[in-house]
């Protein structure tokens, strides 16, 4: 059986890792342009319509991705995976369950000024995945919300919450969060921060007049 022989060219690796470095960029320039384009409408935008934004042949894009659907699981990937991280990230900083909560409100009403394209994109056309990339992208949503869920719990278990359905209470935060691409405005008189703010406020306390 034959064996690998050793690397003995010290410029073989940097070389091949600057051009795998290099195609990483061009994949994440293709995947950032894709989701600011699929903001007009997914079907409405073309590999021609991409290329020409970047400024390469269609030719080229078939070189870092097989199809237009490709780029869109890309889209929906990055999105989960940046929420999902800082999630994994703030988790290892013990938190209250209120603190832990505003940070997930303005995480996901962050990423609609930071990845405004990407969140439309994945609340929009999540069906146009094929269904493989479906329950792919279905199963990282489910760990989300289960972490969400989770601090829930532990607020109720420690006294911070009162007695809840944490799956309904998961849901109404995802309600007044995802939504906000809608109508978001990065010129408007009010942050991103701003608005979890209050809607964490109103999340807490409703609106009912208190006393």
């Amino acid at each position: 059986m034959a064996t690998s022989m050793p690397d003995t060219n010290p410029k073989a690796r940097p070389a091949a890792t600057r051009e795998t470095e290099i195609a990483d960029d061009r994949r994440r320039q293709l995947v950032s342009t894709a989701a600011s384009l699929f903001e007009d409408g997914y079907h409405s935008t073309s590999l021609n319509d991409l290329a020409r934004a970047v400024g390469i042949s269609k030719p080229t894009i078939y070189h870092y991705f097989g199809s237009k659907e490709e780029i869109l699981f890309w889209i929906h990937e990055e999105f989960i995976d940046v929420l999902i991280s800082r999630e994994q990230e703030r988790a290892a900083l013990e938190l209250t369950p209120s603190n832990h909560l505003l940070a997930i409100m303005e995480d996901i009403l962050e990423l609609m000024a930071s990845h405004r394209g990407h969140v439309r994109t994945f609340f929009e056309h999540y069906r146009e995945l094929s269904a493989p990339r479906r329950r792919k992208i279905k199963a990282k949503r489910d760990e989300y919300e289960a972490a969400v869920r989770g601090v829930i719990a532990r607020g109720i278990e420690d006294g911070s919450f009162r007695a809840v359905d944490t799956h309904l209470a998961t849901l109404a935060l995802a309600g007044m969060c995802n939504w906000g691409y809608q109508w978001y405005s990065p010129g408007g008189t009010k942050s991103t921060h701003d608005i979890a703010q209050e809607f964490f406020s109103i999340f807490m306390h409703g609106i009912a007049e208190s006393g």
